[in-house]
């Protein structure tokens, strides 16, 4: 579970970078992919929603983090926590793999009215990118997590 959350955290906050450098270039709005996420509470007025609030941008990250530590927790039970510890490559791998299945439940097996809500202003590169930089994030925590002392 520790290993998790410190993953989720790395995964959250790496994948959020991806989405506000990918809106600020194709939305012009650094917080817009992440406002639409808070779609799940407000509903469409949240994809619209283009300068930062607390209503629309903190709930946006709030549902992110949460999703992020959701996907972490189940890789490092089954993936991260192997002993010996994966090589480089294959945790990037590993966690390339656990993003790749995070994006297509989110975008083929979730109901519309529960996806990210970013897709509303990304191309499919800024998606992929958003998706690579979960990955990096994912492999990064959990490595950090494994190597820190347990008490």
């Amino acid at each position: 579970m520790r290993t998790g959350l410190i993953a989720g955290a790395f995964a959250s906050v790496a994948s959020s970078i991806a989405l506000a450098v990918c809106g600020r270039h194709e939305a012009g709005s650094s917080v817009a992919p992440t406002n639409a996420i808070s779609h799940w509470v407000w509903d469409r007025k949240a994809l619209f929603r283009k300068s930062p609030s607390l209503r629309y941008t903190v709930l946006g990250y709030a549902i992110h983090h949460a999703s992020a530590t959701f996907w972490a927790v189940l890789y490092a039970w089954l993936h991260a926590n192997r002993r010996p510890a994966q090589s480089l490559p294959a945790a990037l791998s590993s966690a390339g793999i656990a993003a790749a299945t995070a994006c297509a439940v989110d975008y083929m097996a979730t109901p519309r009215r529960l996806t990210p809500g970013f897709e509303h202003h990304l191309s499919k590169a800024s998606l992929a990118a958003v998706y690579a930089s979960f990955a990096v994030g994912l492999a990064l925590g959990c490595a950090v997590a494994n190597r820190a002392p347990r008490r």
